[in-house]
Parts: C-alpha cells; structure tokens; sequence
C-alpha cells in the first residue's frame, strides 16, 4: 500500500515522504488520515519483512534484454537501416511463453534496457514527438543513454504507439505473474541535449527550465553552461547514409557542458557529444567545490523520477555511471525512494575499486559492478593471454571485494562489452564456461546474463553506429541472429538452435539452477585451495561451504593441459554436514570417490565442476 502526502514546491507536487523539505501541511484531516494508516501500515511491515526473507533464499540471477532487440523476427539487418527496413521489438513480443524461456535458465529479475525514451531520428511527430537532430543521435534508433524524456517510454517498443505506457504496465504484469522482477535503467548523470518531456506530470518542470543561463555554474541551475558560445557538432565521423540529413548545425546557445564532464563548447567525436551534463551541485571548475544544502533541484527531480516508475511496479534500478553522481545524492536518495518500496534495489555501474566500499556503505547502493577486477582478470583467462594469471581471481575477492563479496555483481556479458563468441573476445562461447562457474560462484552477489550469451551470439555485423565491434549494437535497429534462433518466430522453444547451441543453453541452465539455490553459495564462506598436483596459472580451485552444503569448485581454463590433483580438504570444513555420494553437480553425475580428507580431480582443458562433497 503505497500513501500519497503531496506538497507542492518548485518542480511540481512531491512525495512528502521524499522530500525533508517540503512544507508540512496543516491540514489536520491530513494528519487525522495518515494518522488512521499509521497502524495498518505497521502491521504490514512484518508481512513485508517476511517476503523479503523469502526472496533471500535465492540467488539473484538477472537477464538483461533490450526489447527493441530481443523480439525482433526481421532478418534484413541492412546497416544504417530504418525501423521500416529492420524492424524493432515490442513490448509485447515478450509473450508469457518469451518469459518461460527467460525463467527456464533460473533467472529472477528481468532488465529492460532501453525502456525509456531517448534521442532518435525515428519520426513519431504524428504523436506529437518530433526526430531528433541528425548531428547529435548515434545511429538512427539512437542511444538508450540519451534520455529525452524521464517520463515516457520508447515509442518504438509500441504497437500502438499512443498507448505505449500501457503495453510497458502490461509487460511491467506480465513479468510479476512469472514471480520474475523487474529492473529498468536510471540515467542519473546526463541527458539529451534535445531532452524534453511531453509525458511529464502536471506542474512538474523540465531540466534547465528554470536556470539563469548566463551562468557557467549555479547550485539552482540544472545543467552547466559556456556562456557567451555556440554550441559546435564535433568533426571527425565517417560518411555514413547518415550524412544526407546532418548538416553539422545544432541550435544549442548558450552551449552546455557534455555528459562525460567536458567544460567546453566543442566536445570531440570521441566524447559523449550526444549528452548533456547534469548538475547534482558540484562546481567542477572551482576545486569540485560542493553546494549541496539547499537540495540542488536535480536531486529533487530525480527523486519525483525514481518515484514514478517504483509507482509502476518497477523492482530495481541499473544506475548507469553511479560513479558520475555525488555519493552524498545516492546516500539521500536511495533512502527516500525505499520508503515508497523497501525492497526496491539499487545496482551502480561503478569502474573504480578504491571506492567501492564507500559506494556501497555511504552511497547505499545494494550492489555494484565487478567489471575492474573480476571480470577484466576472466576475460584474459578467457582469451588466453600471456599475462593471463588466476592471481586475478583470488586479488577480486581477497582483496577489492574483500568484506563485501556478497554485493558485487558478476557478469562476461552486457551491452558495453564485447561478445564472448566475437572474434575480438573469445571466438568461441564453450572457451568462457570456466569464468562462468567462477562468475556464478565466486560470491553470494547477483550473476548476469545478457541475452543471446546463453546460445552463444556472436555479435557479428557492422550494423551501423555500433560498427564491427564485436558487440550487438544499442545504437541501431537489427536482429540478433543466434537470439533469433532460440526465439523461433515468437515460439521461444529454440527449435531453430543447432546442437551446440542447445548443449551451451543447458549447461547454463544447470550451472545456474545449481548456483541459485545452492545454500553453500548463498550463504557460505569460502576458502581458496592451494595449488595442487600440476595447477598452474590457468588453473584455480575454491571451496563453498555453509552448515548444510560443501561445494568444491575447480575451474581449468588451460587450452591444452588437463588438471589433475588431490585436492586436500581442510579439517575445519570436513566438519560441516557432507552430502554422500560426492557428486558434480554440473551433470548429476556420481563420483566414485570413497570418503576421506582429499578429492581426486582430473580436469580436461577448458572445463569447470562444481563437486557437492
């Protein structure tokens, strides 16, 4: 049960719950009616505490999926294509039966990329949304991290284009009746710089509609400006089919500061040109000197943002370059918006180690990526590197994640980074199976999926912005070849895999059944086994184990040579509770092994397990 306490202030009516502000009413039927809920509400709390109890019991497996993508069915892939030539997917190409697909590999929380509206040269002006300008879009779909409007979603993920919100409030259902959650991205340090809400709520205001402009800074002001200058389209991009409708003009006076903190009025190709800095009060060109009281009206209207789409039913938010944000904002906002839904939860894509911690422990973020650590160190395993060394693995959680392992997020896939399939990453996705149990098991934080990597997309394709990249690009309209296999024209049965891919999607679909529920995973310590018989650098082992479970998990990632070794079980672990015939739990097979302080394992090249003991 979510009570509305509105106070009006600047930006439009507020949650008084979320701003400490705003002015309390004196009302007394106001005061008499939250007064009358008082009661109830507690008594709903232990309910609520009980349900998040029981969501523990699990380890969060996320899916990552760009519906504009994911339930595509056209094949043309023509680069630079329309969404007339290409295709997009919809909202309601992710079908009850799409949801079973997803729910089959044991996931729990589906991310949808892309949801809100951003910059693109797709024509909607008949819905009263005009194309954006050619010079600052990449690609012709544009960048899902170029918001042009907080309070609208895509309009290409519409079949009926008016009624857009309502196919995302049905999908928004359609994923709660699976029991499955749902994330969305927050885009929390930069804008459009065509942003602007048609869809916003009465008296609320848009960024920047308030600010003195011939200030460079102001803590009032919502965005930063070079006053007295024009902003200038950067040189330096290839001829594209693009070219025809860019003319190197975008009327922006005076210019704004871009999104990747660049102070000036000519921003480079190479920068994030398309965005718009957003100013959380921070004076970046006076020592970073900080204004933070009064709240900076930023602050305010992103609080109202994360407001609206947690009243959608919305369980989460990806927080896109967290890093770029103050940690004082993270430490204020994250509170607020909990008290609408305290189960809600915060992921920041963080790239800094040194302050990890700090964003986890002031910032309140539930978890952060590991991308700078463990999957940089995965990765040259992976691809089989000469400086390659599973030191990478132990330095992860020994040392940058140590004392909070358990709120670090695992992943070798996402939208930013290279496919493993790819020529450019591993050429193969078998090669990466050993850096997925590690991913998988390493700690009790959420693992990730991107769609497609569970079927192995190669990402092949110079699709259009996105180039040959090995990447499947978020900039274009296309199809995801592999995907659509498994897709089979809207059956999701994947009928239309080959046998390996059918073989790769079942052994993420055991590997991730074993780790969700694995009590050994979810709430165990772990040891790191020294090295033994002939591991090597490409060879690591590590046991879980809590009161009921002992898992141990050795990892080859070694092209050519086997692993064999005795593995020696420390006497403070043989104490736990063992399960009895030792099994790898990867293909439910019994290990003929007879009880004892060692395990013998041998282990082919490039091959994981996961041993129950």
């Amino acid at each position: 049960m979510i009570v509305e306490v509105k106070c009006e202030m600047e930006n439009g009516w507020r949650f008084a719950s979320t701003d400490r502000h705003c002015e309390e009413r004196s009302n007394l039927n106001a005061v008499a009616y939250i007064l009358a809920i008082f009661c109830l509400l507690i008594s709903l709390s232990s309910f609520a505490q009980k349900q998040r109890t029981k969501m523990n019991d699990k380890q969060i497996v996320i899916y990552q999926l760009l519906p504009r993508l994911f339930g595509n069915k056209n094949t043309t892939n023509a680069p630079y294509g329309t969404i007339e030539q290409n295709g997009s997917g919809k909202f309601n190409d992710i079908t009850e039966k799409a949801l079973d697909g997803i729910k089959e590999l044991h996931v729990n929380y589906v991310w949808y990329t892309g949801v809100l509206a951003h910059a693109s040269l797709t024509d909607y002006a008949a819905y009263g949304i005009k194309p954006d300008d050619a010079d600052v879009v990449k690609g012709r779909a544009g960048s899902p991290y170029a918001i042009r409007d907080y309070y609208d979603v895509d309009p290409d993920l519409a079949v009926d284009v008016k009624n857009r919100m309502k196919e995302f409030e049905a999908l928004v259902k359609r994923t709660h009746a699976k029991n499955l959650k749902v994330l969305i991205d927050f885009v929390p340090n930069h804008v459009a710089r065509s942003y602007h809400s048609y869809a916003k709520p009465k008296n609320a205001f848009d960024f920047g509609a308030k600010d003195d402009v011939s200030k460079a800074f102001s803590p009032k002001n919502d965005f930063y400006y070079i006053p007295g200058q024009h902003f200038v389209v950067p040189a330096g991009g290839q001829k594209t089919p693009l070219s025809t409708i860019q003319d190197d003009q975008f009327n922006e006076t005076p210019a704004k500061a871009t999104g990747n903190n660049v102070f000036s009025a000519t921003p480079k190709y190479d920068d994030w040109y398309e965005t718009i800095k957003l100013n959380y009060g921070v004076d970046y060109q006076s020592g970073e000197k900080q204004y933070f009281d009064p709240i900076p009206p930023v602050w305010l209207k992103m609080c109202d943002i994360l407001t609206y789409w947690t009243n959608k039913g919305v369980d989460g938010f990806r927080c896109d370059m967290a890093e770029m944000v103050p940690i004082a904002f993270w430490n204020w906002v994250i509170p607020q918006v909990k008290k609408v839904n305290p189960d809600l939860i915060f992921i920041g894509e963080a790239y800094n180690p040194k302050v990890y911690k700090q964003y986890l422990d002031e910032g309140k973020f539930d978890y952060l990526y590991d991308k700078v650590g463990l999957y940089d160190g995965l990765k040259k395993l992976v691809r089989n590197e000469p400086t390659a060394d599973v030191a990478a693995i132990k330095h992860a959680w020994q040392v940058e994640c140590a004392g909070f392992g358990n709120r670090m997020l695992r992943f070798l896939e996402n939208h930013d980074e290279e496919r493993i399939a790819s020529a450019g990453f591993a050429g193969s996705a078998e090669l990466a199976l050993p850096a997925m149990v590690v991913s998988a098991t390493l700690g009790s934080g959420p693992v990730m999926l991107y769609f497609g990597q569970e079927v192995g997309e190669p990402g092949k394709g110079r699709e259009g912005f996105g180039g040959d990249d090995n990447r499947t690009t978020i900039f274009d309209y296309w199809g995801v070849p592999s995907h659509q296999k498994w897709m089979n024209n809207g059956a999701f049965d994947g009928k239309q895999l080959t046998e390996n891919e059918q073989k790769l999607r079942a052994y993420y679909q055991q590997l991730l059944k074993v780790t969700s529920t694995s009590d050994a995973v979810i709430n165990g310590e772990i040891y790191e086994v020294p090295a033994a018989g002939n591991m090597n650098k490409r060879m690591y082992a590590f046991i879980r184990y809590s009161g009921k479970q002992r898992l141990l998990v050795v990892a080859n990632f070694d092209r050519t040579q086997t692993l064999t070794a005795n593995i020696e079980i420390p006497d403070q672990i043989l104490k736990v509770k063992h399960s009895s015939p030792v099994t790898d739990l990867l293909t439910d097979r019994k290990l003929n092994i007879p009880a004892g302080t060692s395990i013998p394992v041998t282990l082919t090249p490039v091959s994981a397990q996961v041993i129950e003991f």
